[in-house]
C-alpha cells in the first residue's frame, strides 16, 4: 500500500456512506493519533485498539445524530500525498470551513490540529481536512 492515510480516510468515508456503526482499520502510530484527535473533537463516538496480528487494528465506533441519522463527519479531504507533500508554517495555518472544521497536522511536536499548532506556533505537514 503506497498511501495508508488515504486508505484510512477512504475506509471511514465508505463506512459513513454505508451507514455502518463500526469500522476496522489496520493500525499505525499516525492512525492512532488521528483517531485520538477525531475522538477528542467529537467526530467519532469511541475507538479501541486491538492487538492481533503483526500490527493490530483500530475499531472505530462512528457517531450519528439519533434524530436525523446523519453522521457527524461531513467530509474527509486528504491534503498531503506521498507524491506532493503540503507543508505550512504557523503563520500560514489553514482555516477549515472558517474555523468550524479541523486540519490534522504532523508537526515536530507530534500530531495535532491546526488550532493547537497555531497556539504552539509550530508548522508542519497538513495531513487532512475534516468537517
Amino acid at each position: 500500500m503506497t498511501d495508508p492515510i488515504a486508505d484510512y480516510l477512504t475506509r471511514l468515508r465508505n463506512a459513513i456512506k454505508a451507514n455502518h456503526r463500526v469500522v476496522e482499520i489496520p493500525a499505525s502510530n499516525l492512525k492512532k493519533e488521528m483517531t485520538r484527535i477525531l475522538h477528542e473533537k467529537g467526530y467519532i463516538l469511541n475507538y479501541k485498539y486491538v492487538e492481533e496480528g503483526p500490527q493490530g487494528t483500530i475499531k472505530i465506533a462512528l457517531k450519528y445524530d439519533p434524530v436525523n441519522k446523519v453522521n457527524s463527519i461531513k467530509k474527509l479531504i486528504r491534503v498531503s500525498t506521498p507524491g506532493l507533500r503540503q507543508y505550512v508554517g504557523y503563520k500560514d495555518m489553514p482555516r477549515v470551513l472558517n474555523g468550524l472544521g479541523i486540519a490534522i497536522l504532523s508537526t515536530s511536536k507530534g500530531v495535532m490540529t491546526n488550532k493547537e499548532a497555531d497556539d504552539l506556533k509550530v508548522g508542519g505537514e497538513v495531513i487532512c481536512y475534516i468537517y
